[in-house]
């Protein structure tokens, strides 16, 4: 943090990697100055705006940070290894060991979900000798805003009942279930576990992989929280996010993830477009040497880097197949149809349909919810019902996706909860039972940006409702012409700045 912006061994040079809001020439650069532009970011640590590197130099190596891509777990995998490497450089030559490695915050562990709680290290201002702690970050206001930082997890909000705002549990790794990378299968909703065929995105406007999705993007944006203002913490921010020290430790567990998938069995692209990387190249700075050029492929491995997670074991996959959940929710599943029989059914699912979409965009910040009926297209819809009603082992009913696409506005710390045919005045059960998923708007401000890389297409979220719209057929409530979607702010609260949604849309996917 001593070094330069300038110096490619700096802090904040390697922040910059990722993204950055200090060169006024850039598109995303707020107009007029103001936060998240680094001179605006308030407190500790004294964020740098100067001296920049040269434009070659910000080109080659800022602005980097993958999302919205299949390319989303292998570039931070090389970030996180070239940030070590210097950091452990730098702790060696002041007498450290030579194994030093990045640690991770696995925010699912814990009796009682205790490790939910970020790691103390990190909320002190001061270290035990009295000098400041460098760990510490003041605009990091958490999921209540107030400054406690907690992620809101199953284990965590079942043994905290005092935390009301997240009785919903949003963050969770029932990711680590799925088995297929990109695509989808009976146990991977679209766009995958590891995210969507793209060429270099940042940020994009493609929908985030499930593992990014959630607990990547809730994690980032409950860590931010927001403030009584349009600010909001760093974490939430991809242009602002490494700035915070507990960024490395949230991706690092990332990774862990990853790492764990994959020794459960799971397999990467062998497509060579994702082996090889997109036509931009993933470059990283090295201590004391060129600069790293790496491919995914050469990254796909752990042990291919020489480094080990002490715990990287994916948790049992839960009972039940959810396609034999699905079967007999529908009533397509006896006794007299073999379990073995379903689990090893491979299917293949075609092209997504667009059942329906409403009319015009949809803006949520004023009263911090909305809702809006989804009109469905009557053939479409009639070629759906079909799918249900005959469902058996033999004919596999539809998957049904949600999408709130070209989502566009400034307020990156926000996280939407989605619900389906939500009845006026519901009841806590009734909100629960109609509970679809969360989204946090991590990169929202940078993927509205007109004049940025995706002209301000904004972000675009897939939640798989299959189970809701089952249970809607078997309730006889999917006859009508339209859909009933509700979408509010986690608080609950009016926003700041401007939330919009542009389309509201369901997909049928056959299988």
């Amino acid at each position: 943090m001593t070094r330069e912006l300038n110096d490619p061994a700096s802090w904040w040079f390697f922040a910059a990697i990722h993204g950055e809001y200090v060169n006024p020439a850039t598109a995303w650069y707020p107009s007029p100055p103001a936060y998240p532009a680094w001179g605006f970011v308030s407190g500790e640590p004294a964020v740098p705006t100067s001296p920049l590197p040269s434009q070659l130099t910000q080109d080659k190596f800022w602005n980097q940070c993958q999302h919205g891509t299949w390319y989303f777990l292998p570039w931070h995998r090389g970030y996180l290894f070239a940030l070590e490497a210097q950091l452990r450089v730098d702790i060696v030559s002041l007498g450290g060991p030579e194994s030093w490695a990045l640690p991770y915050w696995n925010y699912f562990g814990g009796v009682q979900g205790a490790q939910a709680a970020m790691p103390p290290a990190f909320s002190e201002k001061t270290l035990p000798d009295g000098t400041p702690n460098a760990l510490y970050v003041t605009m990091r206001f958490g999921p209540d805003d107030n400054g406690t930082i907690y992620i809101p997890t199953p284990d965590w909000v079942a043994h905290h009942p005092d935390t009301p705002k997240h009785q919903y549990s949003d963050v969770t790794d029932i990711c680590l279930q799925e088995d297929l990378y990109t695509g989808s299968n009976a146990a991977t909703p679209l766009p995958g576990f590891g995210g969507p065929d793209t060429g270099f995105s940042h940020p994009g406007d493609t929908p985030h992989g499930n593992l990014e999705s959630n607990p990547h993007d809730l994690v980032h944006v409950y860590v931010g929280g927001n403030v009584s203002s349009p600010d909001y913490g760093v974490m939430a921010d991809p242009g602002t996010a490494a700035l915070d020290p507990i960024f490395y430790l949230h991706h690092c567990n990332i990774d862990r993830m990853w790492a764990g998938w994959n020794d459960a069995g799971n397999v990467n692209p062998d497509n060579p477009e994702w082996l090889s990387g997109p036509a931009q190249q993933f470059v990283m700075p090295m201590p004391g040497s060129e600069p790293w050029v790496y491919t995914p492929e050469e990254v796909q491995s752990i042990s291919s880097l020489n480094y080990v997670y002490q715990e990287a074991t994916v948790p049992q996959k839960a009972a039940g197949n959810p396609l034999v959940k699905r079967l007999q929710t529908l009533n397509a599943f006896s006794v007299t149809d073999g379990l073995a029989q379903v689990h090893n059914i491979m299917p293949q699912p075609r092209a997504a349909e667009l059942l329906g979409a409403n009319f015009g965009p949809l803006e949520i910040s004023k009263a911090g919810s909305a809702s809006v009926d989804v009109t469905l297209h009557p053939v479409v819809q009639k070629s759906m019902l079909k799918s249900l009603q005959f469902a058996s082992v033999n004919a596999l009913p539809d998957q049904l996706y949600l999408k709130l696409e070209n989502v566009r506005g400034t307020q990156d710390a926000t996280v939407l909860r989605v619900y389906v045919d939500l009845p006026p005045q519901a009841d806590q059960d009734t909100r629960r039972s109609q509970f679809v998923g969360s989204v946090g708007l991590f990169g929202l401000r940078r993927a509205s940006v007109k004049d940025g890389a995706h002209v301000g297409a904004g972000l675009t979220f897939i939640l798989d409702i299959s189970r809701f719209v089952d249970t809607l057929f078997i309730e006889n409530r999917l006859s009508a012409e339209t859909i009933r979607v509700n979408v509010e702010t986690a608080s609950g609260a009016a926003q700041p700045s401007p939330i919009e949604v542009g389309r509201v849309s369901i997909y049928r996917q056959p299988i």
